[in-house]
């Protein structure tokens, strides 16, 4: 048979398909996807894991009239490659290519931009509410994941949904749960007799008659959703769903695209809450992701035909690595030291500590703000708690480090990771705010290390501490420098004059101390001498040695990978001025008012002038040499 998917410009020629071309163009989906992700890297397992049900999906609703909001969106590959972007495919995730998230100023068949967990639910209730304010009558669906389903912003969208009781289709697409077949066979029985639409008419027009009649007959109600809900809780979990307001259906076959569209295609013609629980395999049709879907959940390109991974940089340990092993070793020395991550044990490097110490532990799942105030009752009853979390996810719980744990000044620790630019997952994932959003708390003590083994002597320093503290620190492998084996604490709120330079200084935060240096010395080649200064602590900041380096009275460069609003440079003009320093030349480099786009992170950098050359572009722009 020829090759379908080259056929499919837009959701409309899936309409034209029999039952053995979609098939076959499951398949072909499949194959380019993983061709894509070996290349480029990506979501790959969750992506294959919901190729029939996008099919099913784009087959019975009509997108972009029908709005298909998708949780996270790490499982939208095959959305995209069927709502007109299998050309540009391949650029997935690259520097100018194709997001590997929807993103509304992609396509019109992606309805809402998303990258962060649980958001699904509450957007698609938006949505089916403004569209019976303006009197439409599209289909709304969200797509969540059964981790989604962890974060409590999903029931908080499934309890107002369940109130409203708006026409609105959820489909929890579980790929943890395993039945058997018998189970299985039984399931996509009652999913059919429920889903009839006979059956759900009936089923209304008798709960109407007798809510209408006096006490007997509401009685007879009672009874009778009593009988319902224990023969149905007996082999669904729908008894949760069903408590919201929703109706449930399944579990079914998410890899059986007939089952799927039949489902759908009757669930269209509600008019009422529906949660539909389709049950899929994750890294469905290649045995590596299949045998191994944690691994390629989210992965760097690999080998195809043995999926084994392609490593990058070698050499250098991952600062990721350096700090689960660094925590380990605190813990052991104080047993008061614990560790927390939202489902991320392997992501922020505490499987180790979670092997060593069980029971000092926790993952609250996709949770931050649970996370966050946890932590700080762990605190309150005098431990210290390592909330080890990525930059553009503790974003999610500021409320509760501000209001929970800086404003009772609790030793929370903050091991903030992927702060800066991360790389080919794009906006939604870069940490370039947390210095602007954590600056203005009060109590918060903020630092980031200039290498790998500074970030060791970083955590020592922050379990010590006794107050809430944030270390940052990047995505990405260290520079191999030697690791000291006994931790100390640093003075809090001092810096470093790494280099010394008589004709301007630039003082540098964490990953951008190296980078200066190596600025610093290609402008030594040219005759210019730059002093460079590591700045540990955003706050405190280092006042005696920045004023002593104002009073020479020559050009000051700040450098951070963050955003320019609100960040490390902001930090220092505002006590130049409040000094009486405000005449001084100073010039900020980081990142713009904007979000960044994706790409590597070199290419990134190198865009914003935050590599060597272009911190030196920036010296020989301001001293007009």
């Amino acid at each position: 048979m020829a090759p379908i998917l080259e056929t499919i410009n837009g959701p409309e020629d899936l309409k034209k398909l029999g039952g053995r071309e979609l098939v076959q163009l499951a398949e072909e989906l499949r194959q380019e996807i993983i061709a894509t992700c070996a290349a480029n890297g990506g979501h790959l397992a969750p992506s294959l894991g919901v190729v029939e049900l996008t099919l099913a999906l784009h087959r019975v609703f009509s997108s972009p009239q029908d709005k298909i909001v998708w949780d996270v969106g790490h499982q939208a590959y095959a959305h995209k490659l069927l709502t007109g972007r299998r050309e540009r495919f391949r650029t997935l995730r690259t520097l100018g290519g194709i997001s590997g998230f929807p993103k509304r100023a992609e396509s019109v068949h992606d309805a809402f931009d998303v990258g962060h967990s649980s958001t699904s639910i509450s957007a698609a209730l938006g949505f089916a509410v403004g569209r019976d304010l303006r009197k439409g009558n599209n289909k709304v669906i969200a797509v969540i994941g059964d981790g989604s389903m962890t974060g409590g912003i999903a029931y908080e969208g499934l309890n107002h949904a369940g109130h409203l009781n708006k026409d609105l289709v959820v489909i929890l697409n579980d790929n943890e749960m395993s039945i058997a077949e018998n189970v299985g066979a039984l399931s996509k029985f009652l999913s059919r007799t429920i889903t009839s639409e006979f059956v759900h008419k009936i089923k209304k027009d008798v709960e109407g008659f007798l809510e209408g009649l006096d006490g007997l007959g509401r009685n007879v109600l009672q009874v009778a959703k009593r009988a319902e809900e224990s023969l149905k809780g007996l082999f669904t979990p729908g008894m949760l769903f069903e408590a919201f307001g929703f109706e449930y259906i399944g579990p079914i076959d998410g890899h059986d695209v007939e089952l799927l569209q039949e489902t759908l295609e009757r669930v269209k013609r509600f008019d009422d809450a529906v949660l539909i629980h389709v049950l899929t395999k994750k890294g469905k049709g290649y045995r590596p992701a299949e045998e191994n879907p944690s691994l390629f959940h989210g992965v760097g390109p690999f080998e195809i035909a043995t999926g084994k991974i392609i490593k990058g940089k070698g050499g250098a340990a991952s600062y990721t690595g350096i700090f689960g092993e660094t925590i380990k070793k605190i813990a052991a020395e104080d047993d008061k030291v614990c560790a927390i991550t939202a489902a991320m044990p392997d992501g922020t490097g505490l499987t180790p500590f979670a092997k060593e110490f069980p029971a000092r532990f926790f993952d609250v799942g996709i949770a931050e703000q649970h996370g966050v105030t946890f932590a700080a009752g762990l605190a309150a009853e005098g431990y210290k708690p390592v909330f080890a979390v990525y930059s553009s996810f503790l974003q999610r719980a500021y409320d509760q480090v501000f209001h929970d744990v800086c404003l009772q000044n609790l030793p929370v620790v903050f091991a903030i990771d992927r702060a800066g630019v991360v790389g080919s997952d794009g906006p939604t994932h870069h940490g370039v705010f947390d210095l602007s959003y954590l600056r203005s708390l009060p109590n918060l003590t903020i630092m980031a290390p200039k290498d790998e083994n500074e970030l060791q002597h970083m955590l020592q320093t922050a379990i010590d501490l006794g107050s809430p503290v944030a270390v940052r620190y990047p995505r990405g492998n260290g520079y191999g420098v030697p690791l000291d084996q006994k931790f100390h604490s640093l003075p809090i709120g001092r810096g470093e004059v790494v280099r010394e330079g008589k004709d301007g200084v630039i003082i540098a935060l964490g990953t951008m101390v190296v980078p200066a240096l190596e600025a610093a010395e290609l402008l030594a080649g040219e005759g210019i001498g730059m002093a460079v200064v590591n700045a540990r602590f955003v706050k405190p900041l280092d006042r005696e040695l920045i004023l002593s380096l104002a009073d020479r009275n020559c050009p000051l460069f700040t450098v951070e990978e963050n955003a320019l609003q609100g960040g490390f440079g902001s930090a220092v003009l505002e006590l130049l001025a409040d000094e009486g320093y405000a005449d001084l030349a100073v010039a900020r480099l980081g990142f713009p008012d904007q979000f960044i786009e994706q790409g590597e992170q070199p290419e990134l950098r190198g865009r914003y002038g935050l590599d060597p050359e272009g911190i030196a572009a920036a010296v020989r722009k301001k001293m007009h040499v």
